[in-house]
């Protein structure tokens, strides 16, 4: 696929979100999947050059008919690229998929870290390769109940910090997704109660910290120093959490250190009331 230029002097509006379930997003009409039809009319608002979406749980074989003519009724100006799980990994399980302005033609692929397990064909990973950057979304595994996936998890943040230094030599990097992991006290809203919960862990952490060290900024930070509460998941097995904002900011947008400069904005999109995953916003100048 021929990779083409993002036109020049202006600056790029991307959106990320974990949306917990795209067929109940698209088809549903449950109350919590009317909620996320309202985020999704908030994205289509925000007008981005590009939709990255974690956790689609879609089949083996990506979008249905009915999916795709939803999608070309709510995004007609945009192409769509996926990664689903596949055997032998579980069934409507995880995924990832990009949404782009068809102005776009970028080298798409679909990265396999070798990692352990069944995690390189759960569809945790698309990279977006253009011209002077690539942009590439991850749907990190989560360390699970009991940390009973931990040891593996930690395997995949080494490898995972190694893909994104070795795109980081070739041409600046913009990495985006729902990270599994709340990296400092301050990204938590009760991390006193939480130091062995899967995403807060001392091995998830370090993991995060590896990952910055080999050239990345994360943006939120960056822009808006050590502000507290503000995440992007409550959960939602705790009626309360998000009216408490008793939640964890876990999605990220990290950019390499070289360009961090020109990042303008990186910051949560309010999705109401829905709890779980909020959509981040960002915007870059390059």
């Amino acid at each position: 696929m021929a990779r083409t230029k993002i036109r020049g002097g202006k600056a790029l509006k991307f959106i990320s979100w974990n949306i917990d379930s795209l067929n109940a997003a698209l088809t549903g009409n449950s109350a919590r999947a009317l909620l996320s039809q309202g985020v999704l009319n908030t994205i289509i608002e925000h007008n981005p050059e590009i939709i990255a979406i974690q956790e689609t749980k879609l089949s083996s074989n990506g979008p249905t008919k009915k999916h795709v003519e939803i999608l070309g009724e709510l995004f007609p100006d945009y192409e769509v690229v996926w990664n689903s799980s596949v055997e032998p990994a579980r069934k409507g399980y995880a995924g990832t998929m990009f949404l782009y302005k068809n102005h776009l033609t970028p080298s798409v692929t679909f990265p396999k870290n070798g990692a352990p397990g069944t995690m390189d064909a759960e569809g945790r990973m698309i990279t977006l390769e253009f011209d002077h950057f690539y942009l590439t979304q991850v749907y990190t595994p989560n360390a699970g109940d009991g940390l009973k996936r931990l040891e593996d998890r930690q395997i995949w943040d080494i490898k995972y910090a190694d893909y994104l230094a070795s795109l980081d030599k070739e041409k600046p990097v913009i990495a985006t997704g729902d990270f599994n992991v709340a990296h400092k006290e301050i990204d938590l809203a009760h991390p006193e109660n939480n130091r062995r919960s899967a995403g807060f862990t001392d091995e998830e952490r370090q993991g995060f910290t590896n990952l910055l060290a080999k050239g990345f900024t994360d943006t939120f930070r960056y822009i808006h120093g050590d502000v507290a509460g503000i995440y992007s998941w409550w959960a939602q097995r705790v009626k309360t959490s998000k009216i408490n904002n008793s939640g964890w900011r876990i999605d990220y947008w990290l950019v390499s250190d070289r360009i961090a400069d020109k990042v303008l904005k990186s910051e949560m999109i309010d999705s109401g009331s829905r709890q779980d995953h909020t959509p981040l916003l960002f915007e870059i100048d390059l």
